[in-house]
């Protein structure tokens, strides 16, 4: 067991998540590890605590306790991942180089591993992702543990750095599709609510949500963030249920469920945000829903358009609906190829 580090963040690594940068540097750190070792006080960067999600920039100076000197035995898809994890994951893959993989994540997985996601996860599904290659892929961003979708990961720390910050320099377009709870009116337009994060009952946080914060007040709460979604209302049933498509402008936390759920219409299964209330009379939402349609989370990341961090092309990807979205779909007779594919496409 080493001691305590005091390492600075160089000008090769770039601006990066805090917990990705200590994982990159301490391979043989648990993703769990770090969450606590941030909630606990023991990592702080220039001398302040921090969160595993904040995000650190060359010249900071990130203090660490002592961690296990050897890392962990070599992992390997026989020892480590079921044969039905193996070809679950492979099947996700939309399309890959030897720069990036991009997956349809399947609702119901965790992204990465944390408090309350147990040790079945995309990241830890990796290994199973190498396709030849040496060494694992690794997460460029997240998507919720009950949210389908694109979700994209990179072979190499260049090509990692350089998807990020595509992505929070919105030089990615991400659109995604859900069903909610009523008709918004107007039918399209912007949330400009900020987001401020409560902490859960658990011992670790769990069940944290994120409130909405009104713009005018957002002085008045330093740990909100500013958010931006903006919607286009795609179909409609009656006055009961509304198939949207959501483009979040900012990448906050449970940004999309928490802002729709402010403005009235909470997203269909969404139990930590209003939607899965079969009781809810409000615009009719609840009378008449149910039987085939599923109480699972209908949010699912349709689509993303990105510049290839390598080759500069234009790159498109669709992920195709999840199994209970397709059914809910089906039920109401609404077609995938009946919408634009991107209905912001005149406000860009």
């Amino acid at each position: 067991m080493s001691g305590v580090k005091t390492l600075t963040v160089s000008t090769d690594e770039g601006e990066q998540r805090l917990d990705r940068w200590i994982k990159r540097r301490f391979p043989q750190v648990t993703q769990g590890a770090v969450e606590k070792m941030c909630r606990t006080g023991q990592v702080r960067v220039d001398g302040g605590r921090v969160k595993a999600s904040s995000h650190v920039v060359p010249g900071m100076v990130v203090r660490l306790p002592p961690f296990p000197d050897s890392p962990p035995p070599p992992r390997t898809v026989e020892a480590g991942i079921s044969d039905a994890d193996v070809k679950m994951i492979q099947a996700a893959v939309l399309w890959k180089d030897e720069h990036m993989i991009v997956l349809n994540k399947p609702a119901g997985l965790p992204s990465q591993g944390g408090s309350g996601q147990g040790d079945r996860h995309v990241d830890g599904l990796t290994e199973a992702l190498k396709f030849g290659y040496k060494d694992r892929p690794k997460l460029v961003h997240r998507l919720d543990k009950d949210t389908s979708g694109i979700l994209m990961l990179a072979r190499t720390d260049r090509v990692a750095r350089a998807l990020s910050e595509a992505l929070r320099h919105r030089a990615a377009r991400k659109i995604y599709w859900a069903v909610v709870a009523g008709v918004p009116n107007p039918r399209q337009g912007s949330i400009k609510y900020g987001l401020m994060k409560v902490p859960g009952r658990g011992r670790g946080g769990e069940g944290e949500k994120m409130i909405c914060v009104h713009p005018a007040q957002m002085a008045e709460h330093p740990d909100a963030k500013r958010a931006q979604t903006d919607f286009f209302t795609l179909w409609f049933l009656g006055s009961r249920l509304s198939w949207m498509a959501l483009e979040p402008v900012t990448g906050r936390t449970h940004q999309l469920r928490a802002h729709m759920a402010e403005i009235g219409h909470p997203i269909l299964g969404d139990g930590k945000y209003g939607g899965s209330s079969q009781e809810n009379q409000g615009d009719g939402w609840g009378a008449a829903v149910g039987g085939d349609i599923s109480r699972k989370l209908h949010l699912h990341a349709r689509s993303l358009s990105i510049e290839h961090p390598i080759t500069k092309k234009m790159l498109t990807f669709t992920a195709p609906l999840p199994e209970h979205m397709k059914r809910t779909w089906e039920t109401f007779g609404w077609g995938e190829s009946d919408v634009p594919a991107d209905p912001f496409v005149e406000k860009a």
